[in-house]
């Protein structure tokens, strides 16, 4: 059954339509995972490529996807509903088909390597736009462009070439001036209306170079992310390995690269534990501070990319015991100061005993080196709680106890003097009437 590709609108001779997604799910257990079967009728009728739609599902589902174009299989890992996948491809729709200015789905997408953005120009009403970039499928855009234009596969170019084939027959089988001038002249006005030209200048070649180096890269990268979690991780290494191998781990801009490849492949959690392997050894105090902002991008605001860079230490302390078991503390600290690993982090650590990274006996021996440390964390952390609560008393203050001017002083003076005196008068005539009693 077909239904229409905005289906806010109800018109059944809506003259937009599309098939209704078909999903299998197949597999059992952690294999399981969904096939679309008529991904790519689906996403001919949007006009847009099926790898499209199929990773904008992976996005919104937080599920990998795979593509095998050549046997026409779309897969979405783990079990997924074909109503729920409409429901999606609806949202899909809405952002990456649809023209903002007039809701026909007759846009086409442009890609701008350069500038790293997305335009959005629709054929029916002649609205240019910019598409809304924070969406994660704009990445895979950018980096796997359309490979043909939807615009180059309408009826236009056929009309096109027909009156070209046309006007050809008709300068075949007509008749030629006795100069041949009228033959001139219609190759002329041929010429003129498919006029076209390439530049050939330095930078324009350079610019094209450029472009064909970003599709080899967005095909890098889409091969890259098919391979297994060990596989993204030793291509890290190697990458962070070449540029510490070219003395650029210290260089500005450096560390922005790093985390960006780790974001690529995936690893952005294991990589201060390969960074700890490829930068650090016995003088690791000093070397913390040297690479401080590259380790600092890997691991902010991320607890498990901390817990991995007290693993990597776990290990250049293996490997380097006689002389950093002693110093321990020290490096426990520096890594405090320098704001790489949290406070709450570093007393997990410190509280459960681990052999993920070291044997079961040097981690003991390594977290009981480390309890001076963890303990004045903790000592730290009370009093800045006591702190805080003592900061939450309430003072309230009494205009009664507001202090008095000179002026009132001197005039409560003279009432205070005449209250003793009354009193002691009171106090004297007491006497008198016991004495008289």
């Amino acid at each position: 059954m077909a239904l229409n590709v905005n289906r806010n609108v109800a018109d059944a001779f809506y003259r937009y339509k599309m098939p209704r997604l078909l999903a299998k799910v197949e597999g059992k257990g952690n294999g399981i995972k969904t096939v679309i079967v008529n991904m790519t009728e689906v996403a001919k009728a949007l006009g847009r490529p099926p790898t499209y739609p199929t990773k904008f599902f992976g996005c919104e589902l937080g599920a990998q996807t795979q593509f095998d174009i050549k046997n026409d299989r779309f897969i979405v890992n783990g079990a997924h509903e074909a109503g729920k996948l409409q429901q999606m491809l609806d949202i899909f729709i809405k952002k990456f088909v649809l023209c903002p200015g007039c809701d026909n789905p007759e846009t086409v997408l442009t890609v701008h390597a350069k500038k790293q953005t997305i335009s959005q120009s629709c054929k029916a009403c002649g609205y240019n736009g910019q598409l809304d970039m924070r969406h994660k499928l704009t990445t895979f855009i950018l980096k796997n462009p359309p490979e043909l234009s939807p615009a180059a596969q309408g009826a236009s170019l056929t009309e096109g070439k027909k009156a070209k084939r046309g006007k050809k027959s008709d300068g075949q089988s007509g008749e030629k001036g006795s100069d041949g001038s009228e033959n001139e002249l219609d190759a002329t006005n041929e010429v003129d209306e498919d006029d076209w030209a390439v530049d050939v200048s330095a930078a324009a070649v350079k610019a094209r170079m450029e472009d064909l180096t970003n599709g080899a890269k967005g095909l890098t990268i889409s091969d890259d992310m098919e391979k297994t979690p060990k596989e993204r991780i030793d291509l890290f290494y190697s990458f962070v390995k070449q540029r510490r191998d070219q003395g650029m781990l210290s260089k500005p801009g450096a560390d922005k690269d790093i985390v960006s490849e780790a974001e690529r492949l995936d690893v952005k959690d294991k990589a201060p534990l390969i960074l700890c392997e490829l930068i650090f050894d016995s003088n690791i105090l000093s070397q913390m501070k040297t690479y401080r902002s590259l380790l600092s991008r890997s691991t902010q605001g991320n607890p498990k990319a901390q817990k991995a860079l007290l693993g990597g230490v776990e290990c250049i302390i293996q490997l380097n015991q006689t002389t950093l078991l002693p110093k321990i503390p020290h490096i426990l600290k520096g890594l405090y100061d320098l704001d790489l690993v949290d406070e709450e982090v570093m007393i997990d650590w410190g509280s459960k005993p681990s052999r993920k990274y070291v044997s079961k006996e040097l981690n003991a021996e390594i977290l009981a080196k480390a309890q001076a440390f963890i303990t004045w964390l903790k000592e730290a952390e009370e009093e800045s709680e006591d702190d805080s609560d003592d900061s939450d008393v309430e003072i309230e203050y009494d205009d009664r106890a507001r202090p008095t001017t000179l002026i009132e002083q001197k005039n409560a003076t003279p009432q205070l003097a005449k209250t003793a005196v009354k009193v002691k008068s009171d106090d004297n005539e007491d006497d008198l009437d016991i004495d008289a009693i």
